[in-house]
């Protein structure tokens, strides 16, 4: 089953930094069997008062692949890299089991 990790950037704090982050991850996710699904699009939020302002959204073919990523030494010193250039949140989730499809 895959996973997604969903990550929602609220506040730039390094510009410089954040885009040799995203120059420098795109690797990291592939090595893993992981693809972009959702990067930054346009929001609309439909319900609430939620206020996105970046969204990514990265599957998985697994939840285990996805947490062995976000894990990785192969991704920390660019997680380190993004806690110093943006603040946001994320999640790792499972996606739709097959009975669901």
């Amino acid at each position: 089953m895959s996973a997604f990790v969903l990550f929602e950037g609220t506040k730039i704090i390094d510009d410089e930094k954040l885009e040799k982050y995203k120059d420098l991850v795109p690797a990291t996710i592939a090595k893993f069997g992981g693809r972009y699904r959702v990067l930054g699009g346009n929001p609309s939020v439909v319900e609430g008062d939620w206020s996105p302002s970046h969204l990514v959204m990265i599957e998985f073919p697994s939840f285990e692949q996805a947490k062995a990523w976000y894990e990785s030494s192969d991704y920390e010193p660019l997680k380190q890299m993004r806690f110093a250039s943006a603040e946001g949140t994320g999640i790792i989730m499972e996606g739709l089991r097959d009975a669901y499809r």
